[in-house]
């Protein structure tokens, strides 16, 4: 006999215990209609191996230890379980009850209501095949066909499964909606297996292999889902949310995608909390912005963004990447240590031997500041020890070294360089005809020096001191300024060289300037002085 879908019974023992008549009003014989029957009618109750059954009238088949029983049937097994319907066939060798028509069977708060329903008592398991509904303190379950195990508490829906948290007439929160589910009355844990989906409020969870907690709203999710909230997109091997807190956690090739500001994360841990408006990535971690024409790739060991003043006129977010920071974009290149991105004034800030590259130029220092104005660079800043290099051919480079520098664009090129306090300047000019004429040296206090084209136009210096070298009669020892330096074996490549750390080679670190203060006046040292006065 088939129990359901793919479902075929264990082979079993047919019972020996009889079934008993307990009470009828009236019993009679009618050979005509059925000669092995007993007629029964009347407040008809029988029992079977501690449960009893009820009905309004029933054909007794003593000889084969079964009866059919019509209206008002109800079924009392132990003080636990009720089956009710109205109709009932039993058979007592098999243990076996087929309930028909309005049915119900209730265990422990637990109601499963069907039009036909069979249940099982050798194995204690009642299953419906013809549509049904399961409901307990919190959710209700619909299906086309499932059973259910009042020992285990344990049900297992199939076709159509739709679970509603709360149960109506509540407002539901959460909606569930599966092929095949597995479901625990006592815990309130389903596990979907097949294509299913989640929704909770704004959130929709996809997902083909997954656990749905009802009493603490957390789904635990595998094989590849998908949780979209709003507009932010979570996807990974497995995917953690609770809808309580709105926190949701993904790991194993984790991309997170935010489809309003239009970036990404991806790494194989990745966790945002939708409240806070606070995302974090970590473990081969990469950031991916595509707001602009040129996408931007970044990779760093960790990333971490804040929203501030959220859901207000003032929001703002800061992103902040720790360690190993690699950044590549079309048009321009970076590496440094750890990094800040401050949305209020779209200024990004680079800590710990940062370096700029655009095109041949190379800009580093000991804090880099670099300004945003839409897709392009809007002005940079570098604090201490700045050195700029722009890269002629293999021997000769334009070489500017200061204190700090300021450096202007319009577009994606420079069009001012404004450096400040103890100036170097290493340059080669050009003649008519592109040739090389020289090296002009000099050293002052504060040089601007006007680009047009990525070409020199003017150079502006209050009081300098020089000397310009034919090529052929450059001092070796001049050729190069002292902190020059050409790190491009440190550049990223592409998109991909990212993730490809190279760190200076030993000894060509950038040690930062030692920032001395001065030294503070002692109340003992005033009294002294006032003492030697008097």
């Amino acid at each position: 006999m088939t129990m359901g879908p793919g479902r075929e019974t264990k082979a079993r023992k047919p019972s020996d215990s009889r079934v008993h008549l307990l009470h009828a009003d009236r019993l009679y014989f009618n050979q005509r209609v059925h000669p092995t029957a007993q007629f029964l009618v009347g407040n008809v109750q029988f029992e079977h191996e501690g449960t009893v059954m009820y009905c309004d009238s029933a054909l007794f088949y003593e000889a084969s230890n079964s009866f059919d029983a019509f209206g008002n049937v109800r079924m009392r097994q132990g003080d636990t379980l009720s089956l009710d319907g109205d109709i009932l066939y039993y058979d007592g060798l098999d243990q076996i009850a087929r309930v028909r028509h309005r049915v119900v069977l209730k265990h422990r708060g637990t109601s499963l209501y069907a039009d036909s329903l069979d249940y099982d008592r050798l194995y204690d398991l009642g299953y419906f095949f013809e549509g049904g509904r399961l409901v307990d303190k919190d959710n209700e379950l619909t299906s086309d066909w499932g059973e259910y195990s009042p020992t285990t508490r344990e049900a297992v829906f199939n076709y159509n499964v739709r679970l509603v948290n709360p149960r109506p007439p509540k407002q539901s929160k959460s909606v569930l909606v599966s092929d095949t589910l597995h479901y625990n009355s006592r815990t309130g844990i389903a596990h979907v297996i097949g294509p299913s989906n989640i929704d909770n409020g704004d959130n929709h969870i996809y997902t083909e292999d997954g656990y749905y907690d009802s009493k603490t709203d957390e789904s635990n999710m595998l094989d590849r889902s998908i949780l979209q909230n709003g507009y932010k997109i979570l996807i990974g091997d497995s995917v953690y949310w609770n809808g309580k807190d709105s926190v949701g956690k993904a790991f194993g090739h984790v991309v997170y995608t935010d489809t309003l500001n239009k970036n990404k994360f991806l790494g194989n841990y990745v966790l945002y909390d939708n409240k806070r408006g606070y995302a974090e990535a970590a473990d081969s971690a990469v950031l991916i912005d595509y707001s602009q024409r040129d996408t931007f790739y970044a990779h760093a060991d960790s990333f971490f963004l804040q929203t501030f003043h959220i859901n207000t006129d003032s929001v703002y977010r800061m992103l902040h990447a720790y360690h190993h920071v690699r950044a590549y974009r079309v048009d321009i290149q970076a590496v440094c240590d750890s990094m800040v991105y401050d949305g209020r004034d779209s200024c990004t800030t680079m800590y710990r031997d940062p370096i700029i590259w655009q095109e041949g130029q190379q800009l580093l220092g000991e804090v880099i500041k670099a300004w945003r104005n839409d897709s392009t660079i809007d002005s940079v800043y570098v604090v201490n020890q700045a050195l700029s290099v722009e890269r002629i051919d293999s021997v000769h480079y334009n070489q500017v070294a200061s204190k700090e520098m300021h450096i202007y664009f319009r577009g994606k090129n420079p069009y001012l360089t404004v450096a400040d306090m103890n100036v170097f300047v290493n340059y080669y000019p050009f003649d008519d005809d592109s040739l090389m004429i020289g090296m002009n040296h000099t050293e002052t206090s504060q040089m601007k020096l006007y680009m047009n084209e990525r070409k020199v136009d003017k150079i502006w210096m209050p009081e300098a001191t020089g000397v310009m070298y034919p090529l052929t009669l450059i001092p070796p020892q001049d050729l190069y300024l002292e902190n020059f330096a050409w790190f491009d074996y440190v550049r990223p490549f592409n998109k991909d060289d990212i993730f490809n750390w190279r760190g200076k080679k030993a000894g060509t670190e950038l040690k930062e300037s030692i920032r001395r203060t001065a030294p503070r006046q002692r109340l003992d040292d005033l009294m002294k002085g006032a003492e030697k006065k008097d």
